[in-house]
């Protein structure tokens, strides 16, 4: 079942922002980018990466998970400079939740728009 909430904007492609296998209860988001619901991208990295996070908590509402049911984070970084303060924002996002999902960043050249700073994508399970 696609997951695509309209709180956040829409994919750029033919794809769906979540993705939920009923079989297994696994949820599978595409990775988010900065951008806000009109279209409009900050050029904050702090910004970006609230943003990012809270499409992904949208898009684990949507499908009737809860945040503790994130199990995986991956993140994209275009600069290890932001290292710091991206653990700041998805640490403060994950303050409530005992058990912290599993996660890796990996620094890359850049996305599909050079006003992109961070991508992240997350894996849950029920």
């Amino acid at each position: 079942m696609g997951i695509s909430p309209t709180t956040i904007h829409k994919p750029f492609g033919n794809y769906s922002q979540g993705i939920l296998n009923s079989k297994n209860g696994l949820l599978m988001t595409s990775g988010q980018l900065g951008i806000n619901l009109d279209g409009s991208i900050p050029t904050s990295f702090s910004e970006q990466t609230n943003i990012c996070f809270s499409n992904i908590f949208s898009i684990i509402k949507e499908a009737a998970f809860d945040p503790e049911d994130i199990l995986r984070i991956n993140t994209f970084l275009t600069d290890r400079k932001n290292l710091n303060e991206y653990m700041k924002i998805r640490d403060k996002f994950f303050s409530n939740i005992s058990v912290k999902p599993a996660s890796t960043v990996v620094i890359v050249s850049g996305f599909t728009k050079e006003e992109f700073l961070v991508e992240i994508e997350a894996t849950a399970q029920r």
